[in-house]
């Protein structure tokens, strides 16, 4: 698959890049996808809930009444789960959500998402993003050139861009990732992904090893 390369100003350099079919044109499996995605989003949770059970609940161990006669259920205490107040019957304690899938899992995944993307022709190119200093007007200007400055857009690129993170932080729907830590819900959850410079080399690179 060839995609032309443009630069900043939305202006095709004439450059043209082609993209090894092993990482953006193989047989897309759906299920892996649906692993990989459901580990990174396991993975953003903190797992830190918690709920104050019977025996953690303030209160006195008094019995509150005879066991017979009454005329209703039996009780012991007040924290007896079934009144107000009581502790929670089997309440959420403290885990991990962290799922382990294979690399070559993980692999085939990025691969398949990248495949659909570029079915979809949501895949440019960009030979360089030059923004001068932590600007968000340069970096808004270069996404309007090249006319995706409305949707979600997963820029990529080849190394750690200080300038172009600090630009993109504030605006909703924009992402900028290194190509080294591509993950699949990232390559799916956008309406356009821009792979600047060498990017797309580094992740064919990884993924074909």
């Amino acid at each position: 698959m060839e995609l032309a390369v443009y630069n900043s100003k939305g202006e095709k350099t004439g450059k043209k890049v082609t993209l090894d079919g092993d990482v953006f044109g193989i047989e897309p499996n759906d299920h892996v996808i649906w692993l990989d995605v459901k580990r990174f989003r396991n993975a953003q949770r903190q797992g830190t809930h918690k709920a104050k059970e019977r025996g953690e609940v303030r209160g006195s161990r008094r019995k509150i009444k005879k066991q017979k006669g009454t005329g209703t259920a039996r009780a012991g205490d007040i924290k007896n789960p079934l009144f107000r107040g009581g502790g929670r019957v089997f309440g959420p304690r403290p885990r991990s959500y962290d799922i382990k899938l294979n690399k070559k899992v993980t692999k085939l995944a990025r691969k398949s998402a990248l495949t659909y993307r570029a079915k979809d022709e949501a895949i440019m190119m960009l030979d360089a993003l030059a923004i001068n200093g932590p600007k968000t007007v340069e970096y808004v200007s270069v996404l309007k050139n090249l006319k995706i400055e409305g949707g979600k857009t997963l820029v990529v690129v080849p190394q750690k861009d200080e300038n172009a993170y600090l630009s993109s932080r504030n605006l909703q729907g924009h992402n900028i990732q290194i190509a080294d830590n591509l993950n699949t819900y990232e390559i799916l959850d956008c309406d356009k992904i821009v792979l600047v410079g060498n990017s797309h080399e580094i992740i064919q690179d990884i993924l074909k090893k």
